[in-house]
């Protein structure tokens, strides 16, 4: 596998996109842990987020219900975006699903 440095100081072509997730290096080998910390921080982040919005509300109108409205609204977008971004799939590490592996070992195909 060659190298981005190297790559770019013979003039070479840019090296073929990977599977990865975005803003995970293909080069990283923990690449389903920093994943799966960016879906840890979208969800706690929109939790939070939202939650300091919804008691700014509770305090401006005098309710109560408004930050867990915002907490649940928060944990949803953050689950949303990290939908969206590619990090909540199952990837093998070529960046196939395994729904389009092709046919199994023993050679079915499961065709009716």
């Amino acid at each position: 596998m060659r190298d981005r440095k190297r790559a770019a100081i013979d003039g070479s072509s840019t090296p073929a996109k990977s599977g990865s997730a975005p803003g995970v290096p293909a080069e990283n080998t923990d690449g389903g842990y920093n994943a799966g910390m960016a879906v840890f921080s979208y969800i706690i982040g929109g939790i939070i987020v939202w939650s300091l919005i919804g008691w700014g509300l509770d305090n401006l109108w005098g309710t109560r219900w408004i930050v867990l409205a915002g907490a649940l609204l928060g944990a949803l977008g953050g689950f949303y975006l990290s939908h969206m971004h590619g990090l909540t799939s199952s990837r093998n590490m070529d960046g196939k699903s395994g729904a389009d592996s092709g046919p199994s070992a023993d050679g079915n195909t499961n065709d009716q």
